[in-house]
């Protein structure tokens, strides 16, 4: 997500925003523009590049106000309906709106809302929003904002721009980051601080856990709305989704990965010849393992930068299509060489098992897989695509069948100690600035209408690592 208020090229400026945090949504985009009279959008399915590739397009979307964002879908329908930002017109306002992230109360808040009379036209949680909104008895659109959001339980940031401001919200325990900045006289928000890099933006702040940031013509303004909870941004924005360059909790993204391949040595070293990383989120964690373990770093896989991200898309057979068109492996650098390859996570195992088999097939005599995560076994509610245990390998296989099953020598994760340690985190607390739920269940906000499918798809591997958990 990425928003601009107060720049005469601020449709412009946001699609070169968005841009630079394509890696971030590859389904579908969209941005809406406006001024104090009215806000008009586009939004479609594809790439940032494919949705506004008339010139046309971006030059209606005129205005000195506009935010927009690329579209992951985690698990929605495909279609134009749910993509982001979505343009509400009323009668006495315009509101456009988006969200990162995925609420657990949505489907008890949508059935109210059905009850008394709300018509969806998205399965997105932004829409939600809307109608508790339009639904509020509060006085000031920023009240009934505050109203609506304090319905909502899940990890969420949320931004708003009506025809008079533009507001970005943080949930209680800022699982998804929300960056401030300032680009000369425009005040901008982003979803990462790369962003702002891209444009030449200062940082000004992080919108904090709870905290509400509104933009208007007299600057602006940040202040809680509700009382923060505790702090967990979601994991995999250190571990797989932020862009190296980018920052988050103060902490550059490069340097977390790196600082991991580094624990990642300690904890789990083997004997070989050479580490190489798969491109591109595993290269800096690789570059820590490689110097920690005092071997060389070889870059034994080439990745086609016109391929996107194979783990956010959202059908099983075109993340294995993906995987065979994205990488290749250099057979001059790994023939005849024991390699440790580096990976950021492993979900479904597609990726793994895909990445191994060309190795080998280059000619590696051995591929020993060491995991810059430890190994995730449930399902995230907090907006990433992996809602049932069925589609993660950890919550069916243990460490030893995946090793196998991906055709490696050997097999090692990360763990969630080391994984505080690389963030900089009080290893004692087990809920201290990150989320830590899909590696071992621990849902600070609960599983709200999540529990009861949650509790049947429980498998016994997850069941025995509960039981041993609780003791």
């Amino acid at each position: 997500m990425f928003g601009i208020w107060n720049n005469k090229d601020a449709a412009n400026l946001t699609y070169f925003a968005l841009h630079s945090m394509q890696h971030r949504g590859q389904e579908g985009a969209g941005i809406v523009s406006g001024d104090d009279k009215k806000l008009k959008g586009y939004r479609n399915i594809g790439l940032l590049t494919q949705v506004f590739n008339d010139k046309n397009i971006l030059a209606n979307l005129t205005g000195d106000n506009a935010f927009g964002s690329v579209w992951y879908s985690s698990g929605q329908t495909k279609t134009t309906q749910n993509i982001e930002p979505l343009l509400f017109k009323f009668y006495d306002e315009h509101i456009g709106i988006t969200m990162s992230g995925n609420l657990i109360n949505n489907l008890s808040l949508r059935k109210s809302l059905e009850e008394d009379g709300a018509v969806f036209h998205s399965a997105s949680d932004a829409e939600l929003i809307i109608h508790l909104l339009r639904r509020s008895k509060k006085k000031t659109f920023e009240e009934k904002l505050i109203d609506s959001v304090s319905k909502l339980k899940g990890a969420f940031s949320i931004v708003v721009l009506t025809q008079n401001a533009m507001y970005g919200l943080v949930d209680k325990n800022s699982f998804r980051p929300l960056v401030l900045g300032k680009l000369e006289n425009s005040i901008v928000i982003a979803s990462e601080t790369c962003a702002f890099n891209v444009l030449g933006a200062e940082f000004i702040d992080n919108i904090e856990a709870g905290e509400l940031v509104k933009i208007d013509n007299n600057g602006y303004e940040v202040k809680s709305y509700t009382k923060p909870g505790k702090i967990t941004v979601e994991s995999m924005e250190f571990i797989y989704f932020a862009r190296p360059d980018s920052t988050i909790l103060g902490r550059n993204v490069h340097m977390v990965r790196k600082k991991t391949g580094n624990i990642l040595a300690k904890e789990s070293p083997v004997d070989a010849d050479i580490v190489v990383g798969v491109p591109n989120s595993s290269l800096s964690l690789a570059s820590g393992y490689a110097e920690e373990i005092g071997l060389p770093y070889e870059m034994g896989l080439i990745k086609n930068q016109y391929i996107g991200r194979t783990f956010i898309n959202p059908v099983q057979n075109m993340r294995e299509l993906a995987v065979k068109m994205k990488l290749s492996a250099l057979s001059d650098v790994v023939k005849d060489k024991r390699v440790v390859l580096l990976d950021d996570s492993i979900v479904r195992g597609t990726t793994c098992f895909r990445i191994v088999k060309m190795l080998k097939n280059a000619g590696a005599k051995e591929v020993h897989v060491r995991i810059g995560s430890p190994l995730i076994m449930f399902p995230s509610f907090s907006g990433i695509d992996m809602k049932t245990s069925k589609e993660i390998r950890g919550a069916n296989k243990t460490k030893d069948e995946i090793c196998e099953e991906i055709g490696a020598d050997s097999l090692d994760f990360l763990s969630i100690e080391g994984l505080k340690e690389s963030i900089g985190l009080n290893i004692d607390n087990d809920q201290s600035g990150i989320s830590l739920d899909i590696f071992n269940a621990s849902y600070v906000d609960g599983l709200g209408d999540n529990e009861e499918k949650f509790n049947q798809e429980l498998t016994n591997i997850q069941k025995e690592f509960l039981k041993k958990q609780r003791g």
